[in-house]
């Protein structure tokens, strides 16, 4: 199926992709890979900062995490032109600002690849993956991520 089909049918909506916010690229292509470098949990302007455990909930988290792949997916669909071109999701990398006591962070990053999942299929969208609880990220944003992607 059509992976813009599924997200008219799901409610689901690319932001813009995020600005750059230092000195790197937002996506590098190799071949037939995509990577696609660390994308916030911030979109339209909402605001979100602190840390997993202490400001936020699981829920919260996984919001953001699901938001953070919104904005890996509108940066990628500028770079390859269309999402339909995903041959295979190949690894997340999840950041997640957690306060000392915390350690779900994987359950935070589920909201990122449960997403994909949805859109991609099992097969294809649920990637490789590693979810890491730190101290603080740039922006005092509570989740962060990073994407591999293969594409036709």
């Amino acid at each position: 199926m059509d992976v813009y089909d599924i997200m008219r049918e799901k409610n689901i909506t690319l932001p813009e992709p995020p600005p750059k916010g230092g000195v790197y690229a937002p996506c590098k292509i190799s071949g037939n890979m995509a990577y696609i470098s660390g994308c916030g949990c911030i979109i339209d302007g909402c605001v979100a900062a602190g840390r997993l455990g202490k400001d936020y909930t699981v829920e919260q988290g996984q919001a953001f995490a699901r938001n953070c792949m919104l904005n890996i997916l509108a940066v990628l669909q500028r770079e390859i032109g269309d999402l339909n071109r995903v041959k295979n999701v190949v690894k997340l990398l999840a950041f997640v600002a957690s306060d000392d006591g915390f350690f779900q962070q994987p359950q935070v990053a589920n909201g990122a690849s449960g997403l994909l999942g949805e859109l991609f299929g099992p097969e294809v969208g649920i990637p490789a993956r590693s979810a890491i609880g730190v101290n603080v990220l740039p922006g005092n944003l509570p989740v962060e991520i990073e994407a591999i992607f293969e594409f036709e």
